[in-house]
């Protein structure tokens, strides 16, 4: 059972659009602000076209069954560095967990920032998602900033 770690391609846009339903379906109850009907979070097309963005596929056998993406955003005027590298689309199919295969596609994007030149990566976790919170944690990540909300028609 070969791991490999590849760019996606658009002949990829399938598969990764279901991957895109599973993790809204997985988040969904960390999100009571989504909208109940059919959403996306990304433009797969234009991530796989830009120059500024990286989507990875992990793949075993030629079968796709993980994902993860790299987007270059610009920081605040007031912060140290210019840009960074967003991590985000985080998915591996549910049979394939537990087998390394998530941190296979992180360290590949770590190693896409850093022939970028980009010192500092960033991603957003739910703060009640304990497992992710977990994972990302034994990467060296650590929280930053807490997002709080407040819907004050619940």
């Amino acid at each position: 059972m070969e791991i490999k770690i590849r760019e996606a391609h658009i002949d990829d846009l399938k598969i990764l659009k279901s991957f895109e339903q599973e993790v809204i379906a997985y988040e969904r109850p960390f999100a009571s602000n989504l909208k109940e009907s059919l959403i996306t979070y990304y433009d797969l097309t234009n991530l796989i076209k830009s120059k500024s963005a990286d989507v990875l596929v992990a793949t075993i056998g030629g079968k796709i069954i993980g994902s993860g993406h790299l987007v270059i955003k610009n920081s605040k005027p007031y912060k140290k560095i210019a840009q960074y590298a967003y991590l985000g689309f985080m998915f591996v199919l549910p049979e394939f967990r537990g087998k390394g295969i998530n941190r296979k596609i992180i360290d590949a994007l770590i190693l896409k920032a850093k022939e970028r030149n980009l010192t500092e990566i960033q991603l957003d976790v739910y703060a009640e998602n304990e497992s992710a919170l977990k994972a990302y944690s034994k990467f060296g990540f650590k929280p930053d900033l807490l997002k709080m909300r407040l819907n004050i028609d619940e």
